[in-house]
Parts: C-alpha cells; sequence; structure tokens
C-alpha cells in the first residue's frame, strides 16, 4: 500500500500521492493519529471545514491473514472533541488496501448541503451526485448501490443521522452478502462523514494489481500459525457458538452489567437475554437466522450472528453484547426481539448503540418515557431518524440528551457514553476511560479478560493492567486485527515481528512492534492536549465514585492522581 487519495469535498479536486518513506509504516490507527496531529488544527470545528475524516486500512490489510481486513476510520470526535479512531470490519477494507490505498482522507466541507457518492476503482477515482439517497435509511442505501454498481463492491456509507450530522451517528460497512452491517460506531464519526457531503463510498477492486510481498513463506507461516493458534483456544469455540453475547452472563454475575442507566450491575431477565439463549432462539426459528458467521471474509473466529423474528426472517445482524447491554438492561427491557429491533433501528438510523442506549436511559430516568418501554425506546429510534427536536437531542448523545432533560446521573467521559463495563465494578475498565485518548471506550483496553485473575472491584495492578491493554489494542488497530486474535499474541508477541518481516522485510522485533502502539498513544494524547481535552480534566462520573452499584456494593475509588500514573508504567519487551 502506498497511494494516499485525497478528495476536497468543497471543490471537487481529487488527488493521488505516493506515501513517503515514513508514512509507509503507518496504518490503521497510527496513521489516523499522526495525519490528525499533521494536519488537522486541534482546536477545530469536528464538523467544519479543517477537520478530516481518514480511512486507513492496517498494515496487514492487503494480506491474506485472518482479520486483517478491518480497518480504521478516524477525525476529531464531535463528542469528545478529541482524536478518535474506529475500526470496523466487511469489505471495503482489503478492497481498498488491495488497491494499494494506505488511507482515503476527505477534506474541508461543501459551500452548501450535497448528497455524494465516492467511487473507487483501480483506475478512476470520481465524486458524483447522488441525491436520491439523501434521507435513506442504511439498509435502502446498499441496495441502491448494489443495484447500481453490482455485487462485487465494498460499500462504506452513513444513514440519517450522519446526513443531520448527530454526534452519535457511525459509519456502516458490509460484508460480501450485505447481510452483516457493522460499524465504526463511537465517536460521531458518521457525521464528520455527513459534514462532507458524502453519504457512501463505493470500492470496486476488480483490476487490483496483485500485492508484491517481501518475504511470502515467512507470511503465510505466520498466518497459519495464527490461525490455528486461534481455533485451539477454547474461546473461539465459544464466541462462534454465542457470539460476545457469550460474556453476558459472566458480566452479571460478577455484577457489571450496566442496569437502568447504570443503577445496578445486575438485570433480573440476564439469562432470557443472554448468548445461550440467543443461540436457542436462532437455532429454533431457523430461516435466515444463524451462529457462527464471520463479518468479513477469511475469519477464523466468525463471532458474528443474524438474529431471526419468529418467522425466521432476518432482524439483525448482528446482535452484540454491547448492543444487548446498552439497549436492553441498561433500558430496563429484557425482551430479545425488542432489543434486536432496537439494534435494527439503530442500524437504520446510522446511530452507535452505545450512545444512543445510554442516552435513551437518561432519558428514561428524567420521565420521558419509563424504563421498560420497549416500544417507547423504538419511537425514540425512529424520531433520531426523523430528525425531530427530541430526536436530535438523542441523536446527539447522552450528555446533551442529560444536559437538556437536567439529568444529574450521566454515565460518560470526554463526553462519550460508557459502554458496557461498568468500572465501578471493573476497575481496570474505568482506568481506561479516563486516560484513554479515545474516551470511554472498551476497545481501547477491555480489563474484561482479567476479571477471574485479578479482583475486579480492587485497586490493585489496575493501572498496571489498562497499561498493557492499551499498548495491545493500539498495537491491533495499526495492524488491521481484531481484538479477538489476542490470545496468541500473548504466547507468541513476535508474531507480529514476523508478520512486518513477511509483508513489508522490515528488520523489526517485538520492542519494535511494542513502539507502534505506544507511539500510536502518545500521538494521540498530543492531539488531546493541544484540543483542551486531557485526562486530566475528565474523570469518571462524580455518582459513580459516590454511588455504591449493587450487588457489590463497590465506588470507583482510584484517584485521579492514581490513575495518571498509568504514564509512568513500564512494561516488560516480552509483556503482551
Amino acid at each position: 500500500m502506498k497511494w494516499i487519495i485525497r478528495v476536497n469535498t468543497r471543490t471537487g479536486k481529487i488527488t493521488k500521492q505516493e506515501a513517503s518513506a515514513e508514512e509507509r509504516r503507518w496504518g490503521g490507527r497510527l496513521l489516523v493519529s499522526k495525519f490528525l496531529l499533521r494536519e488537522v488544527p486541534p482546536t477545530c470545528d469536528p464538523l467544519g471545514r479543517h477537520n478530516k475524516l481518514i480511512i486507513a486500512p492496517g498494515l496487514l490489510g492487503d494480506t491474506l491473514v485472518t482479520t486483517a481486513g478491518k480497518f480504521s476510520v478516524g477525525g476529531k470526535s464531535p463528542l469528545t472533541r478529541g482524536v478518535k479512531e474506529s475500526d470496523v470490519g466487511g469489505e471495503a477494507g482489503k478492497k481498498m488496501a488491495r488497491l494499494g490505498i494506505k488511507a482515503l482522507v476527505l477534506e474541508d466541507i461543501p459551500e452548501r448541503a450535497v448528497t455524494k457518492i465516492l467511487t473507487i476503482t483501480a483506475n478512476q477515482i470520481a465524486l458524483s451526485d447522488s441525491p436520491e439517497l439523501g434521507g435513506k435509511p442504511v439498509s435502502e442505501t446498499i441496495q441502491l448501490l448494489r443495484r447500481r454498481f453490482g455485487g462485487q463492491v465494498g460499500m462504506i456509507c452513513i444513514g440519517p443521522a450522519g446526513e443531520m450530522k448527530m454526534a452519535s451517528a457511525g459509519v456502516a460497512v458490509t460484508d460480501v452478502q450485505d447481510v452483516q452491517i457493522r460499524y465504526a460506531a463511537r465517536g460521531g464519526l458518521g457525521a464528520v462523514m455527513g459534514s462532507k457531503g458524502i453519504k457512501a463510498i463505493v470500492v470496486d477492486d476488480a483490476e487490483a494489481v496483485p500485492v508484491q510481498v517481501s518475504d511470502e513463506a515467512l507470511l503465510r507461516e505466520a498466518s497459519k500459525a495464527l490461525a490455528q493458534a486461534i481455533l485451539a483456544d477454547p474461546k473461539t469455540e465459544n464466541r462462534h457458538r454465542y457470539g460476545t453475547p457469550a460474556i453476558l452472563m459472566v458480566a452479571n454475575e460478577i455484577g457489571l452489567l450496566p442496569t437502568r442507566n447504570f443503577s445496578a450491575g445486575q438485570f433480573e431477565k440476564a439469562e432470557e437475554i443472554a448468548g445461550e439463549r440467543i443461540a436457542e432462539v436462532i437455532g429454533a426459528r431457523g430461516g435466515e437466522g444463524c451462529s457462527g458467521a464471520p463479518c468479513l471474509r477469511g475469519c477464523v473466529i466468525s463471532c458474528s450472528n443474524v438474529f431471526p423474528d419468529p418467522s425466521g426472517k432476518k432482524t439483525v445482524a448482528s446482535i452484540q453484547y454491547e448492543n444487548i447491554a446498552l439497549l436492553g438492561p441498561n433500558c430496563g427491557i429484557g425482551d430479545l426481539d425488542s432489543i434486536a429491533e432496537l439494534n435494527r433501528l439503530c442500524n437504520e438510523v446510522g446511530v452507535d448503540t452505545i450512545e444512543t442506549g445510554a442516552a435513551i436511559a437518561v432519558a428514561m430516568e428524567a420521565g420521558v418515557i419509563s424504563f421498560g418501554d420497549a416500544q417507547g425506546a423504538k419511537d425514540l429510534v425512529r424520531q433520531i431518524g426523523q430528525g425531530t427536536y427530541l430526536g436530535r437531542i438523542l441523536g446527539n448523545g447522552v450528555v446533551i440528551t442529560g444536559r437538556v432533560l437536567g439529568a444529574r446521573r450521566i454515565p460518560a467521559v470526554k463526553g462519550q457514553a460508557i459502554p458496557g463495563y461498568d468500572p465501578r465494578a471493573l476497575k481496570g475498565n474505568g482506568v481506561t476511560y479516563i486516560t484513554s485518548p479515545m474516551g470511554a471506550d472498551h476497545t481501547a483496553g477491555n480489563a474484561f479478560e482479567t476479571a477471574q485473575s485479578i479482583n475486579p472491584i480492587g485497586k490493585e495492578n489496575q493501572v498496571e493492567i489498562s497499561r498493557r491493554l492499551q499498548i495491545r489494542a493500539a498495537i491491533l488497530d495499526t495492524m488491521g486485527l481484531c481484538l479477538f486474535t489476542r490470545p496468541p499474541f500473548v504466547k507468541r508477541p513476535e508474531l507480529f515481528a514476523h508478520f512486518l518481516r513477511g509483508r513489508y522485510g522490515w528488520n523489526v522485533g517485538y520492542e519494535d512492534v511494542q513502539r507502534i502502539g505506544i507511539d500510536a498513544l502518545e500521538t494521540e494524547r498530543e492531539f488531546n492536549r493541544r484540543a483542551g481535552v486531557s485526562e486530566e480534566f475528565y474523570d469518571i462520573p462524580e455518582f459513580m465514585r459516590e454511588e455504591p452499584l449493587p450487588p457489590r456494593n463497590s465506588v470507583f475509588d482510584l484517584s485521579l492522581e492514581e490513575v495518571q500514573r498509568i504514564w509512568e508504567v513500564k512494561i516488560p519487551n516480552d509483556m503482551f
């Protein structure tokens, strides 16, 4: 990958330039952070002309390494007002990488509201007016694009929320069959794309030139070792059968499952919405339902699903832990079909389920509707898509919703909703929420995997855990690998170096790879420092320091000074 594509959305000018030697060593999350710090004024308006939307495949994006088709979407966040990178699966990332594209950068904003499509092929990159797509939900947008461009292209698009520049809007990506709709959901990047007047990006790699790698044998050997190690991990079979909802009952048992606007950590109907129950329902209903589906080709984990309605017709793909936690227990809703429909509506409107579930729960606590009112919750999501006054409030995230409704208990850090792990019961995640440049984001360093080995409500080792996990996440996001590929790298961290040697011929060891993750974090932190959103100004919500969380009655009691010690923690070179 060597091409940097820049699209000026005001003038329509498109440039294609060769990446410098330094830029060629960047990918995914690291590239996003470097471009932001270099090119975007940190104090700029996230929806103004000086922000940029950056789309970047990972360093392994053009290889056959399992899960390597994930790619990064980034920019200055309308929610956190700092750096934001969100990675996503689907088809478009690998196709972009096969075309040799290291980064696609959308710049400036149109002089007037427009609805455009950006098409990318091996021979041409073009912008075209497509007013017929204006206001269309995501599934209809995809259907119309498929009819126009055929069955082999990759597609990226936004829903009505992104077009209306709502701060909870995400960026949708399809799989090869348009069954799985995946999202670069967090941070409001769909609003940034909407501000550029781009409704969709279509990528056709039909005439791509085959990739030339430095050491094909080494790359193949490392790729095989990774795939075999993943398949040998007991967690893989569990994820294949139950998907990410497999952890719901464990989360409930530990007492960290957000319930009724983070007022409790256990939900009385948890068993009815857990991964095991989802698999049972999918199996019983049949039809279009299935478990163990991939979100991108070549993934050996295949943790996605298709959740069907009672007639067997697809409701949503995929229903995941975070969607269930925030749209279900957090809103007092314990009916699977209702949660799946809420998930579907969020996907259609084009909003982050975490941010939306948190906003609805705050609205419930404020008395707009009652906890457990599934029909009322569905109506609120529909209102987001319609752009009603209430819909626009909710669509701009949990902090705006809470402020407008006069709520005190607002579960957010750096303006972004806390995901499905209450930090009072999983304190390592609390450290991550505060210190990660991304704000409250579990994918930035999720301590859930350590909950069995380290006391999740204790104070010991939580800072060290978060530091290690944040470096790990930054490496994987830069490579373009799924977070679920972690286990083999814990045992064999040298695989990272083997991949980079095999693909690029770089003479690197694991220390060099570790520096990639540290470099990404330090670059992001510097952008946030200049933007005025450093972690010293954004603590865990006050109510989480004062209100004990049932059933373990813990509070988040690590001081901000203790948490900030994370940047002094030294990680051994062999520790992943």
